[in-house]
């Protein structure tokens, strides 16, 4: 009976916070370094939020597939600052892999549990408009606006969208968007009740007496502070640039945590001590 006892007790843990996310905007970035992890699994546990009254929104990456099919073309990736150097040839490659394969493969796996899903990338209906993040990125684009309506629309429809994050600027031009950016700016525009960034880190790393360690709670000032002191630095950078974004912009919490660890998602958001780093408002944890 002690299996049986443990696994009510785990039940009985997540009540407070199924009754308190109950209708409650929950963004999910599923990124492509994770998606090498228990894919099928975490589609399940976003199903498992859904069925619990959260609206799941999610917005996923596709880094290692589109590395791979630009290998595959003989196209060679260059990154600046964790963020991929996008020239009108990569681009092509982009929106296939992300707007195509990638996207589809989730909503299709949606489908496959019953779960009406709906893939789309930040050009359909206007969803990210984007202006050029750096001319030395080439075609990356930096969200300065969320046309909300058409997510509103699905979310209500009890949809869940799959976000491809492309986004089109005002003269039509698309433009590549780092995914933790795009979730960021998409969390903020809907007033999430969490940003959660499934990666293929454990959390934000602290340097301590005993080596470095996750941080089970941090705030906007000690990201700032980390970053200052050369703490977060390369791909970590966009993923703690977009929480600080989606907390200025509305979002309650933010989470980053290891997608690849069974049950991630459930974990850090139905029980007390949570597996990853939460990002929260204010000066004090």
């Amino acid at each position: 009976m002690t299996e049986w006892t443990a696994k009510a007790s785990v039940l009985i843990e997540a009540l407070p916070y199924i009754k308190r996310f109950a209708g409650k905007t929950m963004v999910i970035k599923y990124g492509g370094s994770a998606m090498g992890g228990p894919f099928e699994q975490v589609i399940l546990d976003i199903i498992w939020l859904k069925q619990a009254g959260i609206r799941p929104v999610v917005v996923h990456g596709g880094g290692k597939e589109i590395s791979a099919m630009l290998n595959r073309l003989q196209i060679e990736s260059k990154f600046v600052d964790g963020l991929r150097v996008t020239d009108s040839e990569t681009m092509n490659v982009v929106e296939m892999v992300l707007g195509g394969s990638v996207n589809k493969r989730i909503a299709a796996t949606f489908h496959k549990h019953g779960v009406p899903a709906v893939g789309l990338t930040g050009v359909d209906g206007g969803l990210l408009r984007v202006k050029q993040k750096r001319a030395e990125l080439g075609l990356v684009g930096e969200v300065v606006e969320v046309s909300h309506s058409l997510l509103d629309q699905m979310l209500n429809a009890s949809v869940v969208p799959i976000i491809a994050p492309i986004g089109v600027d005002d003269n039509g031009v698309r433009y590549n968007v780092n995914a933790d950016s795009a979730a960021g700016a998409i969390a903020g525009a809907l007033q999430a009740e969490k940003l959660v960034l499934l990666t293929d880190v454990p959390g934000i790393m602290c340097e301590t007496q005993d080596g470095k360690q996750v941080l089970n709670q941090i705030t906007p000032a000690g990201i700032q502070q980390l970053m200052e002191e050369g703490q977060i630095t390369g791909g970590m950078v966009p993923k703690v640039e977009a929480c600080l974004q989606a907390l200025a912009a509305g979002a309650k919490h933010v989470h980053i945590l290891n997608g690849e660890e069974p049950h991630a998602l459930l974990l850090e958001v139905f029980t007390d001590q949570g597996i990853g780093t939460m990002v929260i408002g204010g000066e004090s944890a």
